[in-house]
Parts: C-alpha cells; structure tokens; sequence
C-alpha cells in the first residue's frame, strides 16, 4: 500500500500546529534541517531540536534548548518532523506516537510506509517524502493558523 500525501493533510498539518520536534536537528548551517528549524521559527512555529549529541553537551539551537529524544520534550508536541536515514524513520514514528504527537512528517528522500500505516492506525496525521518549506509556499500557508 502507498501512502498518498494529499493536500489537505499537508495543509491541516501546518495550520493546526503550534509545536514542532524537529528530529535529526543539526548545528551545520549547510544541514538541510538546520534552514528548515530555521524557517519554521520564523514563520511562528516553535521548533524543538531533538538531535543526542547536541543534547549531551545541553545545546541550544536558534534559541530553544536541544534534547535527546522526544520523550525529553516538556510540552506537548503537535508535529515530529523527520531528519533521519528511512531505515530509522519507524523508530522515531513509534516515539512520537508513545509521546502523543498529533503528527509526523517525514521529509524528502526519507520513506517508511509501515511506519506511516502504524501512525495513522493511531490517529496520527502523517506525510511523507516532502518538505514544509517547499509545500507552505505551494499551498499559500504562511505559519500556523493562530500564531498567539
């Protein structure tokens, strides 16, 4: 079975989120998910680095604190966002559900669709293989809907 993204999924997902785990967070500003943690903050979501390594040393990345895993994370998260190989995209898929995240989105070149079929079997939202960066533009969507 191939999960189909459809535009109003991808378009629930960004204007009902507030808080973003980003996964796979880097502090190299070539990194493709260090621009995307970047933009999204500046279109009013709050993005929440999850990256181990960064975490050990208590980083902070754009002005949010890093943290291990998304069990680590203090308030409730609205979207996991994916940067990590697809071999490990199932295993953070499972975490975000344990952790009650209403979303996930896995990014481009990143591919699990069992891990997709596990989420939406829990009533998560789920995209995947696509960048929010690329699809706000293309829909018209600016940041959340309520950026109070």
């Amino acid at each position: 079975m191939t999960l189909d993204d459809n535009d109003d999924t991808i378009r629930k997902i960004l204007t009902t989120t507030r808080t973003i785990a980003l996964v796979g967070a880097s502090k190299n500003e070539l990194r493709p998910s260090n621009h995307v943690m970047y933009g999204l903050q500046q279109r009013g979501y709050r993005v929440i680095p999850v990256n181990p390594g960064l975490a050990l040393d208590s980083q902070e990345l754009f002005g949010e604190k890093v943290y291990a895993s998304l069990k680590d994370i203090p308030v409730p998260i609205d979207m996991v966002d994916v940067f990590r190989r697809s071999e490990s995209a199932g295993e953070v898929v499972d975490e975000a559900i344990s952790v009650g995240a209403k979303s996930v989105w896995l990014q481009i070149g990143v591919i699990d669709e069992k891990a997709g079929q596990r989420a939406r079997a829990d009533g998560l939202d789920f995209v995947m293989n696509v960048c929010p960066m690329i699809e706000m533009p293309r829909l018209g969507i600016d940041g959340p809907a309520d950026k109070s």
